[in-house]
């Protein structure tokens, strides 16, 4: 069992709420402060972070991450194509940091995620758990503050795209070697997988899936915005 509870079975899963208090203070006072702190063109995406991240964190998909490792393909997803640019958007976090950089970070806190003896410890450590959810968040946070950045020409708008293009390039590589792994590499969901009617490594394979299709959607949505960016900057000059 981790942070999110015991692995939900299918009649259970719309009671699966996560409704620990500290969570739950701690989303109140970070959103109040982010929407405080953004202007108007800012409240929209505001509020789309902290949607993404009551979704990620409190809405029954935190507890059938416990069940399959698919849910926590798509829980990745969320919080790196959903949460992390709409924080960007609303309150930039380090944008003066190179992207590339961010990146890096960000490859470093996946790769370690799907590594399956650091996948365990967050069986046994809400603080791993929560360690590991920060390595994430934070470098994609940064990331796609510098990404999304204003003030864009031709030129960075292409180097832009291309660091998307990087992203979507590590996604790529861990979904297809979830998808091709011949073995089960995550034993905690073998048993949380089979009353969701999936073997866990088809569960497994699943997940690689999520990643390199759906994953790549919303990341081709912000490499054409850069693209469109930059040829509008073009454009203009």
């Amino acid at each position: 069992m981790t942070y999110c509870g015991p692995a939900p079975v299918p009649e259970q899963i719309w009671r699966a709420w996560n409704l620990d208090p500290v969570l739950l203070a701690a989303l109140a006072v970070a959103g109040g402060l982010l929407l405080w702190r953004t202007d108007r063109e800012g409240r929209t995406p505001a509020l789309i972070a902290i949607a993404a991240l009551v979704v990620a964190f409190v809405s029954p998909l935190c507890a059938l991450t416990v069940a399959l490792f698919s849910a926590r393909a798509a829980h990745h997803l969320l919080i790196i194509t959903v949460a992390a640019p709409a924080l960007a958007l609303a309150l930039p976090l380090a944008a003066r940091l190179p992207a590339s950089l961010s990146l890096v970070a960000l490859s470093a806190a996946m790769i370690a995620w799907h590594l399956p003896s650091v996948y365990a410890a967050i069986w046994w450590s809400d603080a791993v758990y929560w360690g590991l959810q920060a390595a994430m968040l934070l470098p994609a946070w940064a990331f796609w503050s510098a990404v999304l950045a204003p003030g864009i020409t031709a030129e960075d708008a292409v180097a832009r795209a291309l660091l998307i293009g990087g992203l979507a390039g590590i996604m790529g590589l861990l979904g297809a070697a979830l998808t091709f792994t011949p073995g089960i590499l995550y034993i905690q969901h073998v048993t949380g997988a089979a009353p969701w009617g999936l073997p866990a490594l088809a569960d497994q394979q699943l997940a690689g899936l999520i990643m390199w299709v759906p994953g790549f959607v919303p990341l081709a949505a912000l490499a054409g915005l850069m693209l469109r960016r930059g040829w509008m900057a073009g454009f203009r000059a």
